[in-house]
């Protein structure tokens, strides 16, 4: 079970340690090594992650979705296990992003995008803290955990629309993928 700080997990909030075996792990990270992953970019300001979308793409310039490669069939099972974790059909998951962290990578804190709705996101090869805060009056509420190798977490609700979340500096290489839901009107 992941140590809690500070508070209560936000409404919405799951996490789950080891939802793929190890073996499942290692050729999916053999296939992401291959990939052609790219700095990411946010108005200008290249980070320290690569990544890659499929299925769709937001573009933070024109702040709307684009299509893009279909979600390739490496993914689809853990698509499923992504899938079946939050409770939703794999269909409903049209949006995979693959993210590499080398070394000193962080995200900084931040809400997904509103075209968005669920967030399910499984750690690979390393740990990561995941940490999350909502302004409630002049104090933050906050809530961190270790998000171990093989897990998944779930933002859904409140804890998707309300709080927003962030990964500080990675000690090693840590990839992640993350599917999410589309908004209806999105």
């Amino acid at each position: 079970m992941p140590k809690a700080k500070d508070a209560a997990p936000p409404e919405g909030f799951r996490y789950q340690p080891d939802v793929l075996p190890a073996d499942e792990e290692r050729a999916l990270v053999e296939h992401i090594r291959g990939l052609p992953l790219k700095e990411f970019e946010f108005h200008g300001y290249v980070g320290k992650r690569r990544v890659l979308s499929y299925g769709w793409h937001y573009d933070f310039t024109e702040r709307r979705l684009h299509p893009v490669d279909q979600i390739p069939t490496f993914l689809l099972p853990l698509r499923d296990r992504a899938a079946a974790f939050a409770g939703v059909a794999p269909e409903s998951l049209p949006h995979a992003l693959v993210t590499e962290y080398g070394p000193g990578a962080t995200i900084g804190w931040h809400r997904d995008k509103g075209v968005f709705d669920d967030v399910i996101g499984v750690s690979l090869l390393s740990p990561c803290v995941f940490r999350l805060r909502r302004k409630a009056g002049t104090r933050w509420e906050r809530f961190s955990l270790t998000a171990e190798p093989r897990s998944a977490y779930l933002l859904r609700g409140p804890s998707r629309t309300e709080w927003e979340h962030s990964i500080p500096a990675v000690d090693a290489l840590r990839y992640s993928v993350t599917f999410r839901t589309l908004l209806a009107d999105g």
